[in-house]
């Protein structure tokens, strides 16, 4: 009886830890690769000097609800991870641009983890907006030129969306968020573009 009861307890034990243990662990996320986001090319190391991102552009998750909650002005491109800070620096020579025409884009997301989902929408700066200062709110449109709906779907882990992409020339900045169904956050990823160059 005495053998059977602590056998029963240790077997509880290791459950209880196991539990603990896979609770702690946080899968990673998802990042666009194409048009190649400024994480992404962090991790490509065509982007330089971008500190930890480099080894997780699927990682910058922050709140959800942008524009009306998520990341502080001057901390959009991070999602406000501290350690991601790197990607908030913002000048017209900082990044690595590509190359983008208005119209028609497929938008292209590598998911290290899928999650359900909430949807999924696309921002673009104006054309005014000074690539000079951090990203802020009033630097984009706030209605987003594309969206997506899924409903609480998870999605599969490769994920490619049409999008027409607003007319713009020079140096613009894309917002793509990933916005999850069953937690509070979302997942962000800024895209550096040269607009209609010839």
């Amino acid at each position: 009886m005495k053998t059977k009861l602590l056998l029963a307890m240790l077997a509880l034990m290791s459950a209880s830890s196991f539990a603990s243990i896979t609770t702690d662990i946080k899968p990673m996320h998802g990042y666009i690769d194409s048009p190649a986001s400024r994480a992404y090319l962090c991790s490509m190391l065509e982007n330089k000097n971008c500190g930890p991102i480099q080894y997780e552009p699927q990682s910058v998750e922050g709140q959800k609800g942008f524009p009306q909650r998520g990341p502080a002005d001057g901390k959009i491109a991070s999602a406000g991870v501290g350690m991601f800070k790197q990607l908030d620096e913002q000048s017209v020579t900082r990044w690595t641009k590509v190359n983008m025409r208005s119209g028609e884009n497929v938008f292209h997301w590598t998911l290290t983890a899928p999650h359900s989902t909430t949807g999924w929408e696309y921002f673009i700066t104006k054309q005014d907006w000074d690539p000079n200062r951090p990203l802020r709110r009033a630097a984009f449109e706030l209605q987003p030129f594309c969206s997506r709906f899924d409903g609480g779907a998870v999605p599969a882990r490769e994920v490619t969306m049409k999008c027409n992409v607003p007319y713009r020339t020079g140096y613009q900045v894309i917002l793509g968020v990933w916005t999850i169904a069953d937690t509070s956050n979302a997942f962000y990823q800024v895209i550096d573009a040269n607009m209609n160059a010839r």
